[in-house]
């Protein structure tokens, strides 16, 4: 099986002190020994950087954009990027109306279509709310990756 990690997945790997760090970091260890593959897409390393470079007085980390640069690079060391390709935007357009997703839905939406387009049926997130409307694929959280994996 293959998954989609989520941003928020990441975001939280880049916070030492965070409380949910434990549970990304330990999710992907349990991926990684059980042989299976998981993905990012360029969508992700977008709202990375938009939350890594955010003042932290506005919900960012208050990354310079030399730490980012540093951080994003680190990602892409770890993780396959799947390619955005045209057929996403047509498969995000579908998922939107066929959903009504509005506002900044959208974002998730446009995971799900890329999930679609590249054949995976499973996405890592805390958020799992965020993804319960796409029927197409399985939203995991974190601490629960041991028993889908």
């Amino acid at each position: 099986m293959a998954f989609l990690i989520d941003t928020n997945i990441i975001l939280r790997l880049a916070q030492l002190e965070h409380p949910m760090r434990a549970d990304s970091l330990n999710a992907l260890t349990i991926l990684k020994a059980q042989g299976e593959d998981y993905y990012l897409t360029p969508q992700n390393l977008i709202e990375y950087w938009r939350t890594c470079t955010r003042p932290t007085d506005k919900n960012g980390l208050g990354m310079t954009v030399a730490d980012a640069d540093t951080a994003l690079t680190d990602l892409e060391d770890v993780f396959t990027i799947l390619p955005d390709i045209p057929d996403i935007y047509q498969q995000w357009r579908r998922l939107i109306v066929n959903y009504g997703v509005m506002g900044v839905n959208v974002h998730d939406a446009r995971l799900v279509a890329a999930m679609l387009v590249h054949g995976l049926t499973h996405i890592v997130t805390f958020n799992i709310r965020d993804f319960t409307r796409y029927a197409e694929i399985t939203a995991v959280h974190p601490t629960e990756i041991a028993s889908f994996a």
